[in-house]
Protein backbone atom coordinates (compact mmCIF):
# COMPACT_ATOMS: atom_id res chain seq x y z
CA UNK A 1 0.00 0.00 0.00
CA UNK A 2 1.53 3.35 -1.18
CA UNK A 3 0.62 6.72 0.39
CA UNK A 4 1.49 9.83 -1.42
CA UNK A 5 1.90 12.95 0.90
CA UNK A 6 1.74 16.36 -0.17
CA UNK A 7 4.99 17.20 -2.21
CA UNK A 8 4.21 14.11 -4.24
CA UNK A 9 7.13 11.72 -2.52
CA UNK A 10 5.84 8.21 -1.84
CA UNK A 11 5.34 7.03 2.02
CA UNK A 12 5.17 3.56 1.75
CA UNK A 13 4.97 1.56 4.78
CA UNK A 14 6.69 -1.90 5.25
CA UNK A 15 4.00 -4.89 4.96
CA UNK A 16 4.67 -8.01 7.28
CA UNK A 17 6.35 -9.97 5.03
CA UNK A 18 8.87 -6.93 5.14
CA UNK A 19 9.21 -7.20 8.63
CA UNK A 20 9.94 -10.87 8.76
CA UNK A 21 12.76 -10.84 6.07
CA UNK A 22 14.38 -8.23 8.16
CA UNK A 23 14.15 -10.35 11.33
CA UNK A 24 15.55 -13.38 8.91
CA UNK A 25 18.10 -11.19 7.61
CA UNK A 26 19.16 -10.46 11.02
CA UNK A 27 18.99 -13.63 12.17
CA UNK A 28 20.86 -14.98 9.33
CA UNK A 29 23.75 -12.37 10.31
CA UNK A 30 23.81 -13.51 13.64
CA UNK A 31 24.25 -16.95 12.88
CA UNK A 32 26.84 -16.12 10.72
CA UNK A 33 28.66 -14.22 12.89
CA UNK A 34 28.65 -16.94 15.46
CA UNK A 35 30.08 -19.63 13.55
CA UNK A 36 33.19 -17.79 12.04
CA UNK A 37 34.00 -16.19 15.25
CA UNK A 38 32.45 -18.73 18.01
CA UNK A 39 33.50 -22.19 16.14
CA UNK A 40 37.46 -21.34 15.18
CA UNK A 41 38.09 -20.11 18.66
CA UNK A 42 36.97 -23.49 20.32
CA UNK A 43 39.27 -25.09 17.92
CA UNK A 44 42.09 -22.56 19.16
CA UNK A 45 41.90 -23.26 22.98
CA UNK A 46 43.13 -27.14 22.20
CA UNK A 47 45.42 -25.96 19.24
CA UNK A 48 47.00 -23.35 22.08
CA UNK A 49 47.02 -25.89 24.52
CA UNK A 50 48.63 -28.57 22.63
CA UNK A 51 50.93 -26.31 21.26
CA UNK A 52 52.11 -24.74 25.04
CA UNK A 53 52.26 -28.32 26.27
CA UNK A 54 54.54 -29.34 23.77
CA UNK A 55 56.66 -26.36 23.59
CA UNK A 56 57.35 -27.14 27.49
CA UNK A 57 58.36 -30.78 26.54
CA UNK A 58 60.82 -29.23 23.79
CA UNK A 59 62.44 -26.69 25.90
CA UNK A 60 62.94 -29.39 28.55
CA UNK A 61 64.06 -32.02 26.75
CA UNK A 62 66.68 -29.86 24.51
CA UNK A 63 67.57 -28.41 27.42
CA UNK A 64 68.93 -31.96 28.64
CA UNK A 65 69.93 -32.83 25.99
CA UNK A 66 72.11 -29.86 25.81
CA UNK A 67 73.63 -29.69 29.05
CA UNK A 68 74.07 -33.82 28.42
CA UNK A 69 76.24 -32.49 25.55
CA UNK A 70 78.05 -29.88 27.25
CA UNK A 71 79.14 -32.25 30.26
CA UNK A 72 79.77 -34.74 28.29
CA UNK A 73 82.63 -32.93 26.28
CA UNK A 74 83.93 -31.79 30.03
CA UNK A 75 84.36 -34.78 31.43
CA UNK A 76 85.32 -37.04 28.55
CA UNK A 77 87.85 -34.51 26.96
CA UNK A 78 88.73 -32.69 29.76
CA UNK A 79 92.59 -33.59 28.98
CA UNK A 80 92.10 -32.52 24.55
CA UNK A 81 90.74 -29.29 26.10
CA UNK A 82 93.68 -27.35 27.99
CA UNK A 83 94.55 -23.98 27.18
CA UNK A 84 92.79 -20.56 28.03
CA UNK A 85 90.82 -20.49 24.83
CA UNK A 86 90.25 -24.14 24.50
CA UNK A 87 88.30 -24.63 27.71
CA UNK A 88 85.51 -22.24 25.89
CA UNK A 89 85.26 -24.76 23.04
CA UNK A 90 82.59 -27.53 25.00
CA UNK A 91 80.63 -24.15 25.31
CA UNK A 92 80.70 -23.45 21.56
CA UNK A 93 79.81 -26.91 20.58
CA UNK A 94 77.25 -27.31 22.85
CA UNK A 95 75.82 -23.92 21.12
CA UNK A 96 76.07 -25.17 18.04
CA UNK A 97 74.11 -27.92 19.22
CA UNK A 98 71.18 -26.18 20.54
CA UNK A 99 71.04 -23.93 17.25
CA UNK A 100 70.44 -27.02 15.32
CA UNK A 101 68.06 -28.30 17.85
CA UNK A 102 66.14 -24.69 17.48
CA UNK A 103 66.83 -25.05 13.35
CA UNK A 104 64.92 -28.81 13.46
CA UNK A 105 62.03 -27.95 15.62
CA UNK A 106 61.45 -24.32 13.56
CA UNK A 107 61.75 -26.33 10.29
CA UNK A 108 59.13 -28.94 11.43
CA UNK A 109 56.38 -26.39 11.75
CA UNK A 110 53.84 -27.43 9.72
CA UNK A 111 50.32 -25.57 10.57
CA UNK A 112 50.36 -22.14 10.07
CA UNK A 113 46.90 -21.28 10.57
CA UNK A 114 44.22 -22.66 12.35
CA UNK A 115 42.23 -23.35 9.84
CA UNK A 116 41.50 -26.96 8.63
CA UNK A 117 42.81 -27.97 4.94
CA UNK A 118 40.02 -29.95 2.78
Amino acid sequence: MTVTNDAGSSDRKPSSSEGTDIGEVIQLVKDYARQETIGPLRGAGRWLGFGIGGAICLAIGSAFAVLGVLRLLQTETADTFRGRWMQLLPYLIALLVALLIIVVAVLRISRPTLQKKD
